[in-house]
């Protein structure tokens, strides 16, 4: 009997041991079959899991017989389940294929800003985009003008300049706004006089993406990018037609009105961009004064592209805006002014540019570019006993070959640059005058090293007529540990030829101020530095995604130029005997949970001036910003997000400091196949620096403005309806 029941458990034994399996899967990218580095792989029935090596592979062993579930997990891309039988009745690897997750950050996105043709994953200089679905959030809460897009990221705040008429303009990293490249294609038309309106002439309705570049990039495209620059990169016609209406209504009396539309003709292409924005005088302070100013803007952009064949191709746009703009007593802009009530501000303004960009490939790795623009900006600004009037004019001119493989990419070329300005004569005071001429030559080098190291170097020669020569060397690294880690690290040279046209000058509309002399006056120069390390990974199985970015960033600015009183009650442009520099860092932080995001940013920036033995701070710099935002996502049915942001005390001019302080804001959106509609809670805490107290000295009849470091709409709703036709 003691046999018998030796024999049946060796039996048992044999079979059970025939009844284990063993699996290979190979997890590849559905679109491009790449293998996925890093996935999760589990069998939840009998608790296996493992993560695919540098192959895309995954073993297990000792499978029982039987149907098994299997799951497939990796950040960005849609879960997939299966069931499996075992045994199975081949010993061939399973390969599985996983499809992108829509709208999830794969870092595929393609950047124009540096000239380059890799994707951002594998470009040395450290670019940020706004895209896709994070610019459409942010148009819903203000469709009319890009300062919310800027000034939501993190290192990023726009500086109003007027208490009444809102002008503004953007700081990166604590400098100041004039250190800024703003450019719209590639193309320099947001400079000089134009600087104080840019940002909110600016509609973001028919913009692809936003692309950032924090540093000196002065080496890119000249003169300006001490700070960093900011590339705004147009929409362009698909194979499928776009048609886009988007209305909005604010509870401060703002009313626009956009639309886009896109297409392509067999060789031909166009895009049109038409809109209405406009808003009633708006004080919710009751202080008789607006904090949103009256105004009508009419924009149109037209762009005609022609595909003449493989090799050729050429498109040609006009960007216009024509905006009234009025700020000041409510009384008197309502027609009830009188000797008490007569403060106003004035702005109208007239903005014309062209664009034109032909691209002929000359082999198969080789394609010339030949790039203009004309640039047409006129501006009025009045006060109580003062005008300012005068027009810019602008041309930029560029040649560049681009040419190389997958190892290596070289960009080189030439540009010309004139900025010219001409002011009306308003009163017995020296004309503001003055005319600048750029010549410059880049070339630049892009070298996939190694598998683990990409390089990007490029050096440009500047001169600028009656200023001098310029040399911009700049280097960018980027170090790959492993798909889950990397970092970039990078500097270079900057310079700033000098203009009237400052926040400093842009608060006191231009009043008294004296013209730069080159006799006087000298290029501001710069150098920074850059260094960020990058981790991403899933946790929980891959059910929470994480990603982290941690940056840390120095700028040193070179007798910067600033406005001084003289005797007189003038004032004069000087470079300041000493220097200015910018330190601190950025982290982010996003999480993701089926349909929530959470994205969290802190920067701290310490910016200071350094002159005679004496260092202050840089005046209206936030020491510490936190940016705070959840999302919650049904995809194609809701939207959902609450956002807080912190500001910390700044420095003001008069030597006093500023509140800290805090802003939050809620939106919904209800989303449909061909339309959607949001309502949108701004600053519901009603935060506003007239309730910090007094924004101006003297009388309401002759106000002297105090520094504007906090908001002043307050709590604002908007709401409209977006239509995809």
């Amino acid at each position: 009997m003691k046999v018998i029941s030796m024999l049946f458990i060796a039996m048992a034994c044999t079979i059970t041991a025939f009844a284990q399996n063993n699996l290979r899967v190979v997890l590849k990218d559905a679109e491009t079959t790449e293998p996925l580095i890093g996935a999760s792989v589990s069998m939840p029935g009998i608790n296996k899991t493992a993560s695919t090596d540098a192959t895309g592979t995954v073993n297990f062993t000792d499978i029982p017989n039987g149907i098994h579930h299997i799951e497939y997990r990796y950040l960005g891309y849609t879960t997939r389940q299966d069931s499996l039988t075992f045994p199975r009745a081949t010993t061939q690897p399973l390969v599985v294929l996983l499809q992108a997750a829509e709208g999830e950050e794969l870092e595929e996105v393609v950047v124009s800003t540096t000239r380059s043709s890799r994707t951002i994953a594998n470009i040395p200089t450290r670019i940020e985009v706004i895209a896709g679905e994070e610019l459409d959030e942010k148009a819903n809460m203000k469709p009319g003008d890009i300062r919310m897009v800027l000034n939501e990221s993190t290192g990023i705040q726009t500086q109003q300049t007027s208490a009444t008429s809102a002008n503004a303009s953007i700081r990166i990293q604590g400098l100041d706004g004039r250190y800024t490249q703003i450019l719209k294609d590639g193309f320099p038309l947001y400079s000089g006089a134009a600087t104080g309106l840019g940002l909110l002439q600016t509609p973001p309705l028919d913009l692809k993406q936003v692309e950032v570049i924090k540093g000196s990039a002065s080496t890119l495209y000249g003169a300006g990018a001490i700070a960093g620059l900011v590339n705004l990169v147009s929409k362009t016609p698909g194979e499928e037609r776009a048609l886009n209406v988007h209305l909005n209504g604010t509870s401060a009396g703002g009313l626009d009105l956009n639309g886009f539309y896109s297409e392509r003709y067999g060789k031909a292409g166009l895009t049109v961009f038409a809109s209405k924005n406009s808003n009633r005088p708006y004080d919710p302070g009751d202080i008789d004064l607006t904090a949103i100013p009256e105004f009508t803007r009419y924009t149109f952009n037209p762009k005609l592209f022609l595909y003449f064949n493989d090799k050729t191709s050429l498109n040609f746009g006009i960007n216009s805006s024509f905006e009234d703009r009025t700020g000041g007593d409510l009384h008197y802009i309502k027609g009830e002014g009188d000797a008490t009530h007569r403060f106003f501000e004035r702005n109208n303004s007239d903005r014309l540019s062209s664009q034109f960009a032909l691209k002929q490939q000359l082999g198969a790795q080789t394609e010339l570019n030949l790039r203009n623009s004309i640039s047409y900006f006129n501006r009025k600004i009045s006060i109580p006993d003062h005008a300012f009037e005068g027009t810019q004019y602008g041309t930029f001119t560029e040649a560049n070959i681009i040419s190389g493989g997958e190892r290596s990419e070289w960009v080189a070329g030439l540009n010309l640059w004139t900025d010219q300005f001409r002011e009306q004569p308003k009163a017995a005071f020296p004309l503001r005058d003055y005319s600048q001429t750029t010549v410059g030559a880049f070339i630049q080098n892009n070298l996939h090293a190694t598998d683990w190291l990409e390089l990007e170097t490029g050096l440009r020669g500047d001169y600028v007529l009656d200023y001098g020569f310029a040399l911009l060397p700049r280097v960018s690294a980027l170090v790959k540990f492993n798909e889950k880690f990397n970092s970039r690290i990078g500097g270079g040279l900057g310079y700033k030829a000098p203009t009237i046209f400052t926040e400093e000058s842009e608060r006191i509309q231009y009043q008294n101020v004296l013209p730069v002399s080159s006799n006087i006056n000298k290029l501001e120069r710069s150098y920074g530095l850059n260094w960020d390390l990058n981790y991403r990974t899933g946790l929980f199985n891959d059910q929470v995604g994480f990603s982290l970015n941690h940056l840390f960033f120095y700028t040193f600015l070179n007798h910067p130029l600033v406005m001084e009183p003289e005797q007189g009650g003038v004032y004069r442009f000087t470079n300041l005997p000493g220097h200015m520099d910018s330190r601190g860092m950025e982290t982010n932080l996003k999480l993701t949970y089926e349909d929530f995001k959470l994205f969290v940013g802190y920067s701290f920036t310490d910016a200071e001036i350094h002159s005679g033995g004496l260092r202050r701070q840089n005046p209206l710099t936030a020491k510490h910003r936190l940016n705070n935002v959840l999302m919650y996502e049904v995809e194609e049915k809701w939207k959902l997000g609450l956002e807080g942001y912190y500001y910390s005390k700044q420095q003001l001019n008069d030597g006093s400091t500023g509140r800290s302080y805090w802003i939050f804001g809620f939106m919904a959106e209800k989303l449909w196949e061909r339309f959607s509609l949001y309502i949108n809670f701004e600053n519901f805490t009603d935060t506003r620096q007239t309730r910090f107290g007094n924004i101006y000295t003297g009388s309401i009849s002759n106000p002297v403005f105090r520094d504007i470091y906090a908001p002043l709409d307050g709590f604002v709703i908007n709401g409209g309806l977006k239509l995809r036709l």
